[in-house]
């Protein structure tokens, strides 16, 4: 019984604290810092789990929670990298479609004052 009001306090103090961090963001998370926060609530409530079948939860959700902050950090910052390259190809794309149709249209005029 005392171990189930721990973790329930624990997850409780969780949730609470993922949140105040969500809802007190001035401006959009960044896909690195989504990918932590997911990273950190979900190891911290797996550590609580696996702490409280030994019989500290709090320590569980401690070290879970820094465990899986630091494997969300790390997908987080390969997905917003990857976001990055995607949108630097997408910018190159577009001016080299400008650049194409910028030679279509001089083509055109050429032709035009050939005949």
């Amino acid at each position: 019984m005392f171990c189930s009001m721990d973790l329930q306090k624990v997850v409780n103090f969780i949730l609470c604290a993922l949140l105040v961090t969500a809802v007190g963001c001035s401006q959009p998370l960044s896909t690195r810092e989504k990918s932590t926060l997911a990273g950190g609530g979900i190891g911290a409530v797996t550590g609580t789990v696996i702490g409280a079948a030994v019989g500290a939860p709090g320590a569980g959700a401690a070290i879970g929670g820094a465990l899986g902050a630091a494997g969300g950090a790390l997908t987080g910052d390969q997905l917003q990298a990857r976001d990055a390259e995607l949108a630097s190809q997408q910018r190159e794309i577009e001016a080299q479609r400008r650049e194409l149709r910028r030679q279509r249209e001089e083509l055109e005029r050429a032709k035009q004052t050939q005949e």
